[in-house]
């Protein structure tokens, strides 16, 4: 076990650490697919030979090994069904979400910009939607998720998160309202529904995916600002960092939130112990899962429960830059386990878990949008355990910041380039 660092060396490296977060880190180079099963069959009696990983790079922390089997490395897949890809539109400046309003048309966000497109399944981008408010947009800041409401079609309302410009540093904001289409588009009606606390000066780890449940609750994903004294606050109750929150679309707080009643706690908070969660989406039966982004090793997959701490930093799989220690162990009681992780990391950013008919076979699988990977991540999931995992558009060497399923079961993503594109995936022929 690697010597643990005081706190105060521990701050050093956390500053000096931003220029190379997990997020920003180099392109590594790109795993193996799954090798090829012999030709010559087994015996009828025999069981299927075993399928190698996918990831065959060393870890980068080999001494932390994994809760239980199939929580890391697992074996290589490979889709069947031929895959076109398609740029839709392209032009962006680092856009960061997609949302699709009722009539098949999408809105983008691009972070730096804090800027807001309608874009038509065409490819046409409308003018900047006037009247978001600014945001800071510095490195990870920025205009980041955009969602529409459920019921969009009577309210018109949308959501979105930035990072907000406050004194003495930012925080993550949710924003809605409505939305007035036409030649020059704009929103009406702003008003500001959720603020992180405490302020806090960093331009990292600020999370922000937003989700609906079917309940009408919202979800917001938030992360622990990167910085140590962020970091120290991810398992604690008073503080918005490194937490998975829930609450009403207006901004009020559900009253069986977990912690609602204790006092101390901010009453928002759903679960705690994240460190920075940049996807997330709900499956078939309505559970939240999230992936998040770890240092040095450690991008985990989690199925969010109401109440439950996921441990970070106390625990987990990833080490400092530096590649001094993070955790004196992987597993403590009373913390949760990811169902996956890898190390080395594939930076997640975008999550949807596929439900369409145009791809029979993706049906279940969770996608996943890589950055430093430069890929779009597919795993099978069976029983809660990842089963399989495939890395697609390797061959485009592009950062895939979002995911999400169109109206149609297409698969549609952004690439993270300061020219960014919208790609849409369909299967060939």
């Amino acid at each position: 076990m690697r010597k643990l660092l005081t706190p105060a060396v521990l701050s050093i490296l956390q500053i000096t650490a931003c220029a190379t977060c997990a997020e920003e880190t180099k392109p590594r180079a790109p795993t193996a697919q799954s090798g090829q099963q012999s030709a010559a069959a087994p015996p009828a009696e025999a069981p299927p030979p075993a399928q190698p990983p996918l990831e065959t790079s060393p870890p980068n922390v080999p001494e932390l090994k994994p809760a239980f089997p199939q929580q890391t490395r697992a074996p290589g897949i490979q889709t069947k069904t031929a895959i076109e890809v398609k740029e839709v539109a392209t032009g962006f400046d680092k856009p960061w979400a997609i949302a699709f309003l009722p009539d098949r048309r999408m809105l983008v966000t691009e972070k730096p910009t804090g800027k807001l497109y309608i874009v038509t399944p065409a490819g046409q981008k409308s003018a900047p939607v006037a009247g978001l408010p600014r945001v800071d947009g510095r490195d990870q800041g920025g205009l980041l998720d955009v969602e529409v409401d459920p019921h969009h079609a009577k309210n018109g309302l949308i959501y979105w998160t930035y990072y907000e410009p406050r004194k003495d540093g930012n925080g993550l904001a949710v924003a809605r309202a409505k939305l007035v289409d036409g030649p020059k588009p704009k929103v009406t009606e702003l008003s500001v529904i959720f603020r992180m606390l405490p302020t806090f000066d960093s331009t990292k780890h600020a999370g922000g995916r937003l989700v609906f449940a079917p309940d009408g609750m919202l979800f917001v994903t938030l992360g622990e600002r990167s910085e140590l004294e962020g970091r120290k606050q991810a398992r604690e109750l008073g503080s918005h960092f490194g937490k998975v929150v829930r609450i009403q679309p207006d901004g009020s707080v559900p009253g069986d939130n977990p912690f609602a009643k204790q006092e101390g706690a901010r009453p928002e908070i759903w679960t705690r112990g994240h460190r920075n969660i940049l996807s997330a989406a709900l499956d078939a039966q309505n559970r939240l899962w999230i992936v998040e982004m770890g240092p040095r090793g450690g991008d985990e997959l989690n199925l969010v429960e109401r109440g439950k701490d996921y441990g970070w930093p106390t625990i987990g799989y990833g080490e400092e830059y530096s590649g001094s220690s993070i955790h004196e162990t992987s597993q403590a009681p009373g913390l949760e386990q990811p169902i996956y992780y890898w190390d080395p990391v594939i930076s997640p950013s975008g999550l949807t878990i596929y439900s369409g008919d145009l791809f029979p076979e993706w049906k279940g699988n969770f996608f996943i949008g890589g950055l430093s990977s430069e890929a779009l991540v597919r795993l099978v999931v069976k029983d809660d355990r990842v089963v399989g995992e495939e890395r697609l558009l390797l061959d485009r060497k592009q950062r895939i910041r979002e995911v999400v399923q169109g109206p149609e079961g297409a698969l549609y993503l952004l690439t993270d380039d300061e020219d960014g594109a919208l790609l849409k995936l369909t299967p060939r022929g």
